[in-house]
């Protein structure tokens, strides 16, 4: 599977929006595409996942070294449009409670006779 990103910049926001599947596969052009980014202070940068499909270990590795990135440069992160499912890897390993997650409540997601 291939993963597309694409980033627009409008004065202090940088707004990404990645479509596919985030894995040891496609997590190089992922922390590739990270890693371009011009991240200031002042800067607001905010993910949009709600595309992404799947996201393995590797795709968490990446965006905590961008939540990193961005506190070291005192700016803005934020991940938006989470599915239940990518909002549970989050709240699983701990994540959840450092990083600014906005969940695409629209999605839901079945975990047993749970509805997530």
């Amino acid at each position: 599977m291939n993963i597309n990103v694409q980033f627009r910049q409008n004065e202090n926001i940088i707004r990404g929006f990645v479509e596919g599947e985030i894995d040891t596969y496609t997590a190089p052009v992922l922390r590739e595409e990270l890693d371009n980014l011009r991240i200031t202070k002042g800067v607001s940068v905010e993910l949009d996942l709600s595309k992404v499909s799947y996201m393995d270990s590797t795709g968490l590795g990446i965006f905590v070294a961008l939540y990193k990135r961005a506190t070291r440069e005192e700016a803005e992160f934020k991940l938006v449009g989470l599915t239940s499912r990518l909002a549970r890897l989050f709240e699983i390993t701990g994540l959840s409670e450092l990083m600014d997650l906005e969940v695409d409540t629209d999605t839901k997601v079945e975990i047993g006779n749970e509805s997530v």
